[in-house]
């Protein structure tokens, strides 16, 4: 399997560090309001790439940290006169509940950094110990960048073109500033009266203590510590997050460990939203609260897998374009993905005297699922791998209109498409069981009169029985073996 590595700029085969597990650490997120689009589709994009370890037989295991002490946190809670842990639950339940409409499967371990405080405190007292961290005059406890001799490496960066600053105790900072960075504030009452935690630390081999709370990067690197110890074999976040942070996380973990801190970095592409990036100043930032609201006439299960198949159709270091009508492009998609299921449950119903699996069939599904793997061992390649299913798709409607499948054809092509949503997760296999209930002799009478209409050419008729089927509930299905209803 291929992976195209940050730390290399290269694809490289993976061979995770050891054979009987591989450790995958990605960011969480700060949780102070609403996740946007954008970090869902990151998000979904992690969610692929795991699954895709998994369903290559790798035993994966994940964390993921849950920022709830930073400098936003902080300052929202403050405002909303809530304790801060009370509020960053809050946003916590409703990232976990955005998560799962999206199908994404949660981490293993879901690490709220208020519990890794012991795990920093141990972190920066090395880094005090070795020459990396210093007591500065304003009470913090910095990271001495120019002590780590590769800090520029994951972000490729060139040290003599960037702004030189002495220090920044700001979360976030420039792009071009090269700055030693806050591994633990020391209190400020102006910015926070009540949020604080005294640590001690061991400062020119005295013991000391310092009040507030501790930087933003070190979290992530206490984190995976704490769940992973010194190495992990892949870190993933989107490219936004590959300078200052990744590079402070791994300046602070080796500066600790004095190994490796991750073998593999994996950066997703940014969300556009109809070809502009996502700002609260074009007024085209979205929560997917917002999308359901725009699109309060689609079914939820189908604007969340669509939405989910705009966030995946892409090479996850390319960007991907929200556009709307591509959104809605994806409602059809999903819902003939369904029909197609829905039809092959129904035909497995019928009576079929051919009951032997052909050597052509086998064949199909041999070469499906072959090359299935290779578009997953291509740097989790899903175009290639969605055009693949859609491929199938045609392959299997085809082959059910000119009926020439056995019962166990049928079986195997409802596995297969099992077996590729396990890595897609665009199916929703509770919604699309086809539902065998008899239909209500009502329904059927109406269906039989618009058959008539529609035979005897008096469309006008036969679209208004179409319209009263809906309001109650039901649609028609025309296809060559003839026309039926099912419940919407």
């Amino acid at each position: 399997m291929q992976i195209y590595n940050t730390l290399t700029r290269e694809k490289e085969e993976f061979k995770s560090l050891k054979d009987n597990v591989v450790k995958v650490y990605y960011c969480g997120p700060t949780v102070y309001n609403f996740a946007h689009i954008g970090n869902l589709k990151t998000y979904t994009g992690n969610d692929v790439i795991v699954r895709a370890l998994k369903f290559l037989w790798y035993p994966v295991q994940t964390t993921m940290n849950i920022t709830d002490i930073d400098d936003k946190t902080i300052r929202d809670s403050m405002a909303a006169w809530e304790k801060l842990l009370d509020f960053t639950q809050k946003f916590t339940k409703e990232f976990l509940s955005d998560i799962e409409k999206l199908n994404i499967q949660p981490a293993d371990n879901i690490e709220p950094i208020s519990n890794v405080i012991p795990e920093m405190v141990r972190m920066i007292n090395t880094m005090l110990k070795r020459g990396f961290a210093y007591l500065s005059e304003d009470g913090s406890i910095y990271y001495k960048i120019k002590a780590f001799k590769k800090y520029w490496k994951l972000a490729n960066l060139d040290m003599d073109s960037l702004k030189e600053a002495a220090r920044t105790d700001n979360d976030e900072y420039e792009k071009d500033s090269a700055s030693d960075f806050a591994l633990w504030k020391a209190y400020d009452s102006e910015k926070d009266w009540e949020n604080f935690w005294e640590e001690t630390f061991i400062i020119d081999w005295k013991e000391q203590k310092v009040k507030w709370r501790p930087g933003w990067h070190i979290e992530c690197s206490a984190c995976a510590m704490k769940h992973f110890w010194p190495q992990i074999d892949i870190h993933m976040w989107g490219v936004d997050l590959i300078f200052p942070h990744h590079q402070n996380e791994i300046a602070q973990t080796e500066a600790c460990t004095r190994k490796t801190f991750s073998k593999y970095w994996v950066h997703h592409g940014h969300l556009m939203v109809d070809g502009k990036k996502m700002s609260k100043s074009l007024w085209n930032f979205y929560t997917l609260r917002d999308l359901e609201e725009k699109f309060s006439n689609i079914p939820k299960d189908i604007l969340y897998s669509a939405i989910r198949l705009n966030f995946i159709n892409c090479k996850y270091r390319d960007g991907v374009d929200l556009s709307f009508d591509k959104l809605e492009a994806n409602f059809t998609t999903i819902k003939r993905i369904g029909e197609t299921i829905k039809n092959v449950q129904r035909t497995l119903l019928l009576e079929n005297e051919n009951a032997w699996i052909s050597r052509e069939f086998r064949e199909d599904m041999q070469w499906v699922m072959q090359d299935f793997i290779a578009c997953l061992e291509d740097d989790f390649n899903m175009p290639e791998a969605l055009a693949l299913l859609f491929s199938f798709q045609k392959y299997v409607n085809s082959w059910i209109a000119e009926k020439k499948f056995a019962v166990e054809e049928l079986e195997s092509i409802l596995d297969m498409y099992e077996q590729l949503d396990s890595v897609f997760g665009i199916i929703n296999w509770d919604v699309i069981e086809w539902d065998d209930e008899e239909t209500p002799s009502d329904i059927l009478e109406l269906l039989e009169k618009r058959n008539e209409s529609k035979a005897n050419k008096d469309f006008e008729t036969a679209d208004k029985l179409r319209d009263e089927l809906l309001e109650k509930g039901y649609k028609i299905i025309d296809s060559r073996e003839g026309s039926r209803v099912e419940k919407i």
